[in-house]
């Protein structure tokens, strides 16, 4: 049997092809993927809704402004539906450098625009771009790539594996100077991971994940503000009412919640008590006013997605679309990294790190760039699908068809 025959028996056996043609798009992931956002704007405006009459003298003031956000994020996701993925291929290397000079305009006074006490925006006009997210995108297309072009030497040469790696050490300072220890952790996460599933050596991929883990660590603790944030998550009780006062009143809010909630828009943590509601501890809210249960299924929402972003690279890996399959592992393990990250810090079972809940927190930046990668990984799905009907005629029989 010829290999051609085999990638077109592979596609054909995965969609379960008999008398049909299969067209279209992975409904399944698409509706679950708006359901999450539909899901996040709901929670955003619940967890908003005091601080925007107090701030804004308008309720639902976050709600507009995520709403906008959705609305050009799916606008994207639905053009990046019909760009082919060699598209992202050919400009791997210019997103690399956009990304590289992305945090580095950041850093120079004027342009980055301070908050908070770290250099994370670059204001344009009325709007602010948050470089981080952005580059996300950039550095996953650019490894995809990379892992490519340099495939067998990844999996046998040290040279070919620690070149990727120090590009990420190079991306990785830059978000440390602004600071965005939270980013820096996930990217590097998820390099570590493509490079996994690329067949770096098990012995090498646990070596280097080790330094990477020291190295992070070793710079949490030399960072007062990052030390004490571990502190007060070691014992938040310790000092409720200040360094450990975020986590519980988060952890407050888990308990109230109990099995089913105390209603959708009843929470009472949200009410000036726990900061930062509707952007980092959404999930929080969430979980005092939807319950365990609430909780759970929101869990399952994102299992899924991380699943199936897996299940599409596999397919495209089988079939020798390297690029698209790597570029799918990519987005669903930032996907899921920052996802449970983020539950975690809510849980109290991670220290703080600022990491927004993908598609559900309030953020323009992050909502639009997650809707991107989705439209992405829709469009590798759908690139899968065809190359299953173009094969139809010649690995299903006629009488079968």
């Amino acid at each position: 049997m010829s290999a051609r025959y085999k990638k077109q028996a592979t596609l054909a056996s995965h969609y379960h092809i008999k008398n049909r043609l299969i067209v279209g798009y992975d409904l399944w992931l698409m509706g679950i993927s708006l359901l999450i956002i539909f899901i996040g704007l709901v929670m955003v405006t619940s967890a908003s809704i005091s601080i925007s009459a107090k701030e804004f003298d308008d309720p639902l003031h976050y709600f507009w402004r995520q709403g906008f956000a959705a609305t050009i994020g799916l606008s994207l996701a639905l053009i990046i539906l019909k760009i082919p993925m060699r598209i992202w291929e050919m400009g791997s290397m210019t997103l690399l450098i956009t990304a590289i000079l992305m945090l580095v305009l950041i850093l120079i006074p004027g342009i980055g625009k301070e908050v908070n006490g770290s250099m994370r925006w670059i204001q344009l006009g009325p709007f602010s771009l948050q470089a981080s997210e952005p580059v996300k995108l950039c550095i996953i297309a650019y490894l995809a790539s990379y892992l490519v072009r340099h495939g067998e030497t990844v999996q046998t040469d040290f040279k070919g594996f620690i070149r990727p790696i120090g590009v990420l050490t190079l991306i990785s300072g830059l978000l440390l100077l602004e600071p965005d220890f939270g980013a820096s952790v996930v990217l590097f996460a998820t390099a570590l991971g493509m490079l996994f599933m690329a067949g770096v050596p098990l012995s090498r991929f646990c070596a280097w994940g080790t330094v990477a883990l020291g190295a992070l660590t070793t710079l949490a603790i030399l960072s007062p503000y990052r030390m004490q944030r571990l502190m007060s998550f070691v014992d938040p009780w310790k000092d409720p009412y200040d360094s450990g006062f975020q986590l519980t009143q988060a952890l407050i809010a888990f308990g109230r919640g109990d099995w089913i909630g105390v209603g959708l828009g009843s929470s009472v943590q949200k009410l000036f008590y726990l900061p930062e509601a509707h952007t980092d501890f959404v999930f929080s809210v969430l979980a005092e006013e939807l319950g365990l249960f609430g909780s759970i299924t929101m869990i399952l929402l994102y299992s899924f997605i991380v699943w199936r972003a897996f299940v599409i690279g596999h397919i495209a890996e089988r079939v020798e679309k390297y690029f698209a399959a790597y570029f799918a592992y990519g987005i669903g393990l930032i996907i899921g990294l920052q996802a449970y990250i983020n539950i975690g810090v809510n849980m109290g079972v991670l220290p703080t790190k600022g990491l927004t809940l993908p598609l559900m927190s309030y953020g323009g930046n992050s909502l639009i760039v997650y809707c991107m990668l989705l439209g992405i990984l829709l469009r590798i799905e759908y690139e899968n699908r065809q190359d299953a009907r173009n094969a139809i005629p010649k690995v299903v029989p006629a009488y079968v068809r």
